[in-house]
């Protein structure tokens, strides 16, 4: 006699109200991820593809892994462009690894 009858009518199976209830704190959770975690990640994407979209010849940047340069070429297409760190010291750096333009040149009025 493991379970007497009473107790196992008593359990009885779950209702449509009780499983939406038990949805709502997984719901909840992926609310709060939403605002704190991804849509702020793909505003700063955003941010960063803009000003990357934006660099053009004389702007002082640096790179991601740290280097300090001049821009001195940028070609429109491409995914790199020539950076100086030193007089007569060139390297080729692609767009996505530049982390912050430090100063940027105005245009030239013509």
């Amino acid at each position: 006699m493991l379970v007497t009858p009473a107790y196992a009518q008593a359990a009885g199976g779950a209702g449509g109200g009780d499983m939406f209830a038990s949805f709502i704190p997984i719901i909840l959770i992926f609310v709060i991820f939403y605002f704190f975690l991804i849509r702020p990640q793909q505003k700063k994407a955003k941010e960063h593809k803009n000003m990357v979209e934006a660099l053009r010849r004389g702007d002082q940047v640096l790179t991601q892994g740290g280097i300090y340069g001049k821009v001195t070429k940028v070609k429109e297409g491409e995914e790199d462009l020539e950076v100086e760190i030193a007089k007569d010291v060139r390297i080729r750096v692609l767009r996505s690894a530049v982390g912050q333009v430090i100063s940027k040149t105005e245009p030239a009025e013509g």
